[in-house]
């Protein structure tokens, strides 16, 4: 476990005013930003009232809270429900900001306006990890990794005035990571969020999980999970794990180990979660995970062909004979839903796939539908292999990378041109999120005696959602389509 800091860059930041006197006044005064893409439509929540079901706390921001010492006034600020009035705000002593690589350029807009007063600002998560170059320039320090095991060494630094340029969490040792500061977000959300487990050991070429939070499989100990479960007023919560039941007999047995106690405590909470299709497999596993308060499970189909999956290295969806259909009705059996999750934009795809996508998530039975276009992000294989083969069409950054959200084609496609592939996306959820195709899924639920709650939320999210992807679609092409024309991008043949 790397729970001890590694430095580089060590010499400290002298420039900065407000580190000076940092030892003269208690309590110091924390803002933790959690900041916005406008460009996500779950975002827009005062457009659509349905997209409140669909944004979640930031865990990453609460559990920080809760690891630092009481000394400090903490307030977590989610621009996801609106952006604050900073200059009319205290003034803080530190601001800490976190961002996926969509939100990186708004991440680095906030950090300026608090530089300019003087304000140090780390900034940390996963684009901060895989970009830390292009962070430094733009923030008084980075923590790359996992910040439990250095996060008390960066306050310790702010109070003396000695904030160094780079701090490396590595991996944490999350059998000791406290449960999240739940306490300071009021209760705008629909969803509470909590994690039981880090890493996956999947390690597809499109996914930056492996790359930030490792290939091996790290859980919490069940009783702590089972406390902060208690611990978060919603009654419907969000499991943030990338894969919570994992992919071993190990895994499975622990994945039950938590249900039984779950079920023991009588939670009374209704929770949604991301799983492989292998949930499907053990009728005990599904039994305890209905028992214990499961309503929803995301799982990635990713593609409609075995060629697909090889593309991507998602080996573990390949095991022959896999009956599809036959999976999703063991889950829903239980009463638990699923949403299935594709990705357009595959050297296998050829025109024609969003309709073909649409028709197979029909065949499957899934309740939702989530499909991504093919973005390399960061980090991972896939941006290895298509940033050297010239194909990342939007390649000016920060800028671009507002579009890196796997809502927009930033890559050049093999056998799809960009108004192709944006005419594939809209064919594909027209046809599954049409008016009748939603009610036909809810009486389905309703006749099998399903909540139909978490069907209606995600079915009315998307189709209310349809209208905004389509102004911001045309907006994209109008801007950006001389940048797929351009360049020499080597394509297969």
């Amino acid at each position: 476990m790397k729970t001890r800091q590694k430095r580089a860059d060590a010499s400290p930041i002298e420039s900065l005013p407000s580190l000076q006197s940092m030892e003269s006044h208690w309590p110091m005064r924390l803002y933790l930003i959690n900041p916005r893409n406008p460009l996500v439509s779950i975002g827009h929540v005062k457009e659509s009232r349905w997209n409140r079901y669909r944004v979640w706390k930031p865990l990453g921001l609460m559990t920080i809270a809760a690891m630092t010492p009481p000394e400090w006034e903490i307030t977590i600020l989610d621009e996801n429900l609106g952006v604050p009035d900073y200059e009319a705000m205290p003034r803080p002593d530190l601001v800490g900001i976190t961002a996926f690589t969509s939100q990186a350029c708004r991440a680095y807009e906030v950090a300026a306006q608090f530089r300019r007063l003087g304000v140090p600002v780390v900034m940390g998560g996963i684009h901060a990890t895989m970009y830390i170059d292009e962070a430094l320039e733009r923030v008084d320090a980075v923590v790359t990794g996992e910040a439990e095991g250095v996060w008390g060494q960066v306050l310790e630094d702010v109070r003396h005035g000695a904030l160094n340029r780079r701090y490396d969490g590595g991996l944490a040792d999350i059998s000791k990571a406290p449960s999240a500061r739940h306490d300071l977000l009021d209760g705008r959300y629909a969803l509470g969020a909590i994690q039981t487990t880090r890493g996956c050991p999947l390690n597809c070429n499109f996914c930056s999980v492996s790359a930030f939070n490792g290939t091996r499989y790290r859980q919490r100990p069940v009783a702590d999970v089972v406390r902060e479960f208690q611990m978060i007023r919603e009654k419907r919560i969000l499991v943030v794990d990338d894969n919570l039941i994992g992919v071993s007999a190990d895994h499975i047995a622990r994945a039950k180990d938590l249900f039984r106690a779950m079920i023991q405590a009588d939670l009374r909470k209704e929770w949604i979660a991301q799983a492989t299709i292998n949930f499907a497999d053990d009728e005990e596993l599904l039994a305890l995970a209905a028992k214990a308060g499961c309503q929803g499970v995301f799982i990635g189909f990713e593609t409609l062909s075995l060629e697909g999956l090889r593309e991507l290295g998602k080996k573990f969806n390949l095991l022959r004979g896999r009956d599809f259909p036959a999976s999703v009705q063991r889950i829903q059996r239980h009463k638990i839903q699923v949403v299935g999750s594709f990705i357009l934009g595959l050297d296998v795809d050829k025109p024609g796939i969003g309709e073909r996508i649409a028709e197979v998530a029909n065949q499957y039975g899934v309740d939702s539908l989530n499909v991504l276009f093919l973005t390399p992000l960061p980090g991972t294989r896939l941006w290895d292999k298509m940033k050297g083969d010239g194909r990342i069409a939007l390649d000016v950054f920060p800028g671009d990378w507002q579009y890196y959200t796997l809502t927009f084609p930033v890559a050049r496609y093999a056998q799809l041109s960009l108004d192709q592939s944006i005419d594939e996306m809209a064919c594909c959820n027209q046809r599954f999120y049409s008016a009748s195709k939603i009610m036909g899924r809810i009486w389905r639920n309703l006749w099998r005696w399903r909540k139909p709650f978490v069907t209606a939320v995600s079915n009315f999210s998307y189709m209310s959602n349809l209208r905004l992807d389509r102004t911001a679609y045309a907006d994209f092409r109008r801007k950006h389509a001389h940048r797929y024309d351009s360049g020499a991008a080597k394509l297969p043949a």
